[in-house]
């Protein structure tokens, strides 16, 4: 049995939760026996076609939905997970779970392969307002990663932040998926019917946001950039919530956009989802918080190429007016890129042709690498037995 750990899963959908579904269900139609261990979610059934095992949780309050896992609490759970015989173990969140998936492999003697997914020092510091306890925080952590087998980053420029934090052992670059991929073949009639569906005009210049509402995605920067051009015509929608929500409708109000700023929320139906990303011509994305954005990918594979600041770690997959757009990190600089790039509706196709073609990676061709290298690396670690 593969067992995948995260703190978060259904019905809370960010970039981490999403990719360990997706995990999940590609190695299931591998044939593979895998398992989910997460945190309890109140009044959420699970009905997947593979067992999900969840603890006793607790909500973090200032940052809903999220939950604050207590296996240590809950014996029942506990009880349940030693009898299950785990072949490899992969932890894709340092946290509560984490430490679950550390006995695990320590009692089963199973390697544990660790998930360098997000930058958890902007987390901490958000979260106590104090650096020097947010490094500690980290210090705790990263003695997860220092444990592990083999730890893994979603792309290369991740690598710095780890770093930063204080890893020094070998890392693996398994990047992530996207499962709309194979659904965009007739591209431009798939778009056009999404506009349809969503009762979108014609020629209406569209822009999207997804992920939390958060400002350490640089939100703020979005609507400061909306502002600016609001005498132009557009529709913007953000999808996702976060603690940053009310602030930041807020701020479309004071700015005079709420005929132009539509905040839709958690939209967890994924081909509902897809009809915004195929509708959308351009995804502004110029957050300073993510690694690798499963958001910008399924942008792309709807050919919608995406905005990102400069040199952020996000960006590093973009090559600038081939397969998306990079600017500085100031409101003058997006709302300037917006404004030139809407009046060349050709270039914004082409870049997200190429989006498409160099971003985009299907789950099924993601899992198959990491198929092989659980394979590759239950057969080193039971070598040295």
């Amino acid at each position: 049995m593969i067992g995948l750990f995260n703190d978060s899963y259904l019905p809370i959908l960010d970039g981490v939760a999403l990719t360990v579904q997706n995990y999940a269900h590609c190695l299931h139609k591998k044939q593979q026996q895998v398992c989910i261990i997460t945190a309890k979610s109140p009044n959420y059934v699970d009905e997947t076609p593979y067992p999900v095992f969840r603890y006793t949780s607790l909500p973090v309050l200032m940052r809903k939905p999220y939950r604050y896992g207590v296996p240590s609490i809950d014996w029942k759970f506990r009880k349940k997970l030693k009898q299950i015989p785990f072949t490899l173990i992969h932890a894709h969140s340092p946290f509560s779970s984490a430490q679950v998936a550390l006995d695990i492999a320590n009692e089963q003697k199973i390697p544990l392969v660790a998930t360098f997914h997000s930058k958890y020092q902007d987390d901490f510091e958000s979260a106590v307002r104090n650096k020097r306890l947010a490094r500690w925080m980290i210090k705790k952590i990263m003695a997860l990663y220092e444990r592990a087998d083999e730890v893994w980053i979603p792309q290369a420029a991740v690598e710095e932040t780890i770093r930063l934090y204080g890893y020094k052992g070998k890392l693996v670059v398994v990047d992530n998926g996207c499962d709309f991929v194979s659904d965009a073949q007739n591209i431009t009639a798939l778009k056009q019917q999404a506009r349809s569906n969503l009762h979108i005009a014609s020629g209406m210049p569209v822009f999207l946001f997804v992920g939390q509402h958060i400002l350490e995605k640089n939100t703020r920067l979005i609507i400061e950039a909306l502002a600016a051009m609001k005498e132009k015509t557009f529709q913007m929608f953000f999808i996702g919530t976060g603690y940053a929500e009310k602030y930041l409708k807020t701020l479309t109000a004071d700015y005079n956009l709420s005929q132009k700023v539509t905040f839709l929320g958690m939209i967890s139906d994924r081909e509902m989802l897809k009809q915004y990303y195929a509708a959308a011509d351009l995804f502004l994305f110029p957050s300073l918080y993510d690694n690798a954005p499963l958001v910008v990918r399924e942008a792309s594979a709807l050919h919608t190429p995406s905005i990102l600041v400069k040199n952020s770690t996000a960006a590093e997959v973009i090559t600038d007016n081939y397969n998306g757009f990079l600017i500085d990190n100031s409101s003058e600089a997006l709302t300037e890129r917006i404004s030139t790039l809407i009046q060349s509706p050709e270039i914004i196709k082409q870049v997200g042709a190429h989006a498409s073609q160099t971003i985009a990676r299907s789950w099924e061709n993601v899992t198959d690498e990491v198929l092989h290298r659980y394979v590759q690396l239950r057969k080193r670690y039971t070598s040295c037995l």
